[in-house]
């Protein structure tokens, strides 16, 4: 599964102690969906917890990486929302269901 990579500011001392902002891609699989599970803790979209979406900025390349790996998995026990039955879907059930 590909990951797209976001790009995000982040601030970086450089030796002489000035700080400057510098763009620094940042792996993450976020599609925009956030909304949360509540029977399993896991993102909709992603697949990550509410901590690990907090901290994935000051999680290390490898840990980004190793959560990364286990969302597939988590998606898959995350409960699909069902989604709303449009009045055109509805008029076509009942059309059918004569």
């Amino acid at each position: 599964m590909a990951l797209p990579l976001h790009h995000v500011e982040v601030e970086e001392r450089i030796p002489d102690g000035i700080q400057e902002k510098v763009m620094t891609a940042i792996e993450s699989p976020c599609i925009l969906v956030c909304s949360i599970d509540m029977k399993t803790g896991f993102c909709f979209g992603c697949g990550r917890t509410r901590e690990e979406i907090g901290a994935w900025m000051a999680m290390t390349p490898e840990t980004r990486r190793n959560v990364m790996a286990e969302l597939p998995a988590r998606l898959e026990t995350v409960e699909r929302r069902p989604r709303r039955e449009t009045r055109r879907t509805r008029m076509a059930r009942e059309r059918d269901a004569l």
